[in-house]
């Protein structure tokens, strides 16, 4: 047996016993894809010893790089839009924006999707096409349509798929927008995270389908929601239990902040509930839902370390902080954030606190709701 053999075995045997790959077709599936053939670009390694979120590319060839490829790991093939590892000597400081999942992930959603032999599926976002790859696997080429946003990603999609001897429809554009020429699907699946599940793909999906996405926002909480597309034009459906996160759409990703509030105004009062509730994954979930359009940020501001939510859209900011003993808030703008927030989790934490598995996601023609 090949090293690159032994690897991949390796690999299968970990997601069996991990639970992600759970039945005998997605085994065979998984064993027919070598993760390998799609990351021959090579990708980028986080530098650890940075004291910036630094990367530096690991081409072919380079040691640990086969071996990677066979791990349980998220690896960042494209960073800032265009860039990828050959094009960098050293290191580069810029954000990613698109990497080949964790195989576990990519493994569970796909036993999540609920496939039967011949159902035709939309994938959005190809990404490097190793999902799509044991997709086709699974289901055969013919019932596999992919949407890619990037074409340039899409692009190397397509040879590596090639080179399996895979030739599913990939489509380089919106994958918000669905693929009406291909509808309708039986099944849906996101590999990129949403803020909203768009309107079309519950049109391109047939009564009885399933749509399976990750729902998330700008405060970096995300969950895996499977819904079940209605007669009516609707879909609902629960969120699946573990923390999942997938880089957003790129037209839901959240807008530069731009120059920031003086965050010296507002109102000031003592906050009901402190901001140390941001580092629990749920509970900031919950936070999204009461502030969707808000961002993020931690500064040390006069002696003292302050939790910003910004929301560009309606100029609206506050900031909270722990004072002694107790959490002071400030905020400003024709909306107030943290009093949205403390009524929100104060509904949620008179409920009991459900979990999030125990929340429903309605859309309809008219938006999405999420609701306990």
């Amino acid at each position: 047996m090949t090293d690159q053999a032994q690897l991949h075995k390796q690999l299968l045997h970990t997601l069996t016993a991990g639970g992600s790959l759970r039945t005998e077709p997605w085994k065979r599936a998984a064993e027919a894809v070598p993760r390998h053939e799609f990351l021959r670009g090579g990708f980028f390694r986080r530098v650890e010893a940075s004291a910036q979120l630094a990367y530096e590319p690991v081409l072919e060839g380079d040691a640990g790089w086969l071996e990677a490829c066979y791990k349980d790991d998220s690896l960042i093939t494209q960073i800032a839009g265009t860039i990828v590892p050959r094009d960098v000597r050293g290191q580069i400081l810029r954000e990613p924006t698109s990497s080949s999942t964790l195989p576990s992930l990519v493994l569970r959603m796909l036993e999540d999707l609920h496939v039967e032999s011949d159902s035709k599926v939309l994938e959005i976002g190809t990404g490097t096409g190793y999902s799509t790859a044991v997709l086709c696997a699974r289901l055969h080429e013919d019932n596999v349509t992919s949407i890619e946003y990037d074409e340039d990603v899409a692009g190397r999609a397509r040879m590596a798929l090639a080179r399996q001897d895979m030739f599913p429809t990939i489509i380089t554009g919106d994958g918000l927008l669905g693929y009406a020429e291909s509808a309708p699907y039986d099944r849906t699946i996101a590999t990129c995270g949403v803020r909203t599940v768009p309107a079309a793909w519950v049109e391109q999906t047939k009564p009885g389908g399933l749509i399976l996405a990750t729902i998330g926002g700008w405060l970096g909480s995300s969950e895996l929601a499977r819904l079940t597309v209605n007669d009516d034009g609707t879909a609902t459906g629960p969120l699946l239990s573990g923390d999942i996160s997938f880089m957003l759409a790129r037209p839901h990703a959240a807008p530069p902040l731009g120059i920031l509030p003086d965050l010296n105004k507002g109102k000031e009062r003592e906050a009901v509930i402190g901001s140390d509730v941001l580092s629990d994954w749920a509970t900031r979930f919950v936070v999204q839902l009461a502030a969707p359009n808000a961002q993020r940020l931690t500064m040390d501001r006069d002696g003292h370390t302050e939790d910003v939510l910004i929301d560009v859209k309606s100029s609206s900011w506050a900031a909270v902080y722990a004072d002694g003993g107790r959490w002071i808030v400030r905020q400003d703008g024709p909306e107030a954030l943290w009093d949205a927030v403390e009524a929100q989790l104060g509904r949620w934490h008179a409920a009991g606190t459900p979990a999030l598995e125990e929340f429903t996601v309605t859309v309809t023609p008219d938006g999405q709701a999420i609701s306990w």
